[in-house]
């Protein structure tokens, strides 16, 4: 797991652990005045010594900025509030799947749908599962066939006949 901190700051900790080190600390009380384990300062010591102080510079993680603007990710929110069945799917139920293809049609940006959903996260949306039950399902009639048909029909059930 990655320490927390700035690149900056984490560098700055590398450094301070050489230095002690230097200084004739032992590498276990390096690591507890620095919060790491002894396994880690030997690593980083070893880098110093192949490296110098160079090799313990922090290395900036590449974070890929989105391939939509806002605006086109404004207008994608628009484009999900029409429901899937307004772009001629069969359900109104939206897949990143289907997303991604609305995404390529209009916009033309091809994303994996499995990333697609990190970016549907960062724009508010959460993966849902619909309902399973039938639109035309009568609520009082569900209830009226648990409390009386139910009982009857169960394997085991007192009031079977």
């Amino acid at each position: 797991m990655r320490s927390k901190g700035t690149a900056e700051e984490l560098e700055a900790r590398r450094k301070r652990a050489i230095d002690l080190l230097q200084k004739g600390w032992a590498p276990r009380d390096v690591a507890d005045a620095l919060g790491v384990v002894t396994k880690t300062i030997y690593a980083w010591k070893a880098k110093w010594k192949e490296g110098g102080k160079r090799a313990l510079a922090s290395i900036p993680q590449h974070v890929p900025t989105c391939r939509m603007s806002v605006d086109q990710q404004r207008e994608l929110g628009a484009l999900l509030m029409q429901g899937a069945m307004a772009f001629g799917y069969p359900t109104d139920l939206w897949t990143t799947a289907r997303i991604a293809e609305v995404v390529k049609k209009r916009f033309k940006i091809d994303y994996n749908p499995d990333h697609l959903g990190r970016l549907l996260h960062t724009l508010g949306y959460s993966c849902q599962k619909p309902i399973k039950r039938a639109k035309e399902q009568d609520e009082a009639s569900v209830k009226r066939w648990r409390q009386r048909d139910w009982p009857r029909i169960k394997k085991g059930s007192k009031t079977a006949s």
